[in-house]
């Protein structure tokens, strides 16, 4: 919440602001602060993709969980955009091991199922009742987030994202209920990524900070938020275009990855993301790369009622205009993919209904999004 007052010539602020997650940022913080990662529970189960066990993340977290004596097992059956049944697999898995608190290691896919499977676990919820808030009770396992890539936000933010096939979109869970109660990022982690793992992630935290600022629940707070990630992101631009990434590059994109959740847990998301879903949904675009493809026409079209917004943001880009931003997208886009007039037709609809289109600072009408979807 934002408000301006004038008082005597005076702009005066106001706005709220809250995070509960305890970050720890740096080089062996896992080692190093362990409190925050043995104080949930007794019995762990740790949610994981394949890569943790080549970036170090899991033997990290398994030398920490053995030096304490707690018991734990490790859920690798992770798929890219988790589905609603990927997370109940994942849910009887706890089950079945009586963890009463998670750890999730990897990318968005691992958080994401980690937090369905914290609700799930100690509630028995349709699928169609788990992405309405007001069926939650309050109970819910405890969680603690080691991010592997810079990108998703999720270590931070109160939502888990899944492939809704009754919605034939992805749909969010969203509640206080699962933000983590810690997360863990340290650069190192992101070394082993490769050129998508890396550019995509990135884009995708670059568009939390922006649609944060050109969002109805943006405030002062936040856009300076959003501004030091968005300075964070690009000025790893050039290294990323050549993938010849130094650590410091590395711990830029991890720290506006951070700054971006932050961003996108007070604002929630805008029309960018909702036509980034169908894209993901129908198309199999990876979301990155699916938010990377909407955002410029996100900005053309804010650019029209709110030029003074926009320009800030592509001055804290390193750019002069919206046809720069452009020409920097393409070299990290590539070849795009070619939507049909059906495809174009059906995701505007599919879009027009979406709950975060409200939320854009300049609000489209279903034309606009159809037109957005024509200029990809």
């Amino acid at each position: 919440m934002f408000s301006l007052f004038l008082f005597g010539g005076i702009f005066i602020m106001y706005f709220n602001y809250n995070n509960p997650v305890h970050i720890h940022f740096g080089e062996n913080c896992i080692r190093q602060d362990a409190e925050d990662l043995i104080g949930q529970g007794t019995r762990a189960l740790i949610v994981t993709g394949k890569s943790s066990e080549k970036n170090g993340c899991l033997d990290d977290i398994c030398d920490v969980l053995e030096d304490h004596s707690i018991p734990y097992t490790v859920f690798n059956d992770i798929i890219p955009n988790p589905t609603v049944a990927s997370v109940r697999r994942g849910t009887q898995f706890a089950k079945d091991f009586g963890a009463d608190f998670i750890i999730a290691a990897g990318g968005g896919s691992p958080m994401d199922t980690a937090k369905g499977i914290a609700l799930l676990a100690r509630q028995d919820l349709s699928n169609d009742q788990l992405f309405h808030s007001e069926y939650y009770t309050q109970d819910v396992l405890p969680t603690v987030m080691v991010p592997t890539t810079a990108g998703t936000g999720s270590e931070v933010s109160e939502y888990a994202v899944l492939m809704d096939e009754e919605a034939q979109t992805k749909s969010s869970i969203s509640t206080p209920l699962i933000y983590p109660k810690a997360a863990y990022l340290d650069y190192r982690y992101t070394r082993t990524l490769g050129r998508n793992s890396t550019v995509y992630p990135a884009l995708d935290a670059l568009s939390h900070s922006i649609e944060g600022i050109l969002s109805q629940r943006g405030d002062a707070m936040i856009t300076a938020i959003a501004m030091e990630s968005i300075r964070s992101i690009s000025q790893c631009f050039p290294a990323m275009e050549t993938m010849e990434l130094a650590d410091s590059h590395r711990e830029l994109l991890l720290y506006g990855a951070c700054l971006g959740g932050l961003v996108l847990a007070h604002t929630s998301t805008t029309v960018v993301h909702a036509m980034g879903h169908s894209l993901t949904f129908s198309k199999g675009i990876v979301h990155g790369r699916a938010n990377a493809l909407c955002l410029p026409g996100y900005l053309r079209f804010t650019a029209g009622a709110r030029p003074d917004l926009v320009s800030k943001i592509l001055h804290n880009m390193g750019l002069e205009s919206l046809d720069e931003m452009d020409d920097v997208f393409n070299r990290f886009l590539g070849k795009k993919e070619v939507l049909t007039e059906e495809e174009i037709l059906e995701f505007t609809r599919i879009v027009s209904h979406k709950r975060n289109v409200p939320n854009c600072l300049v609000v489209p009408t279903p034309r606009d999004i159809e037109i957005m979807f024509r200029n990809l």
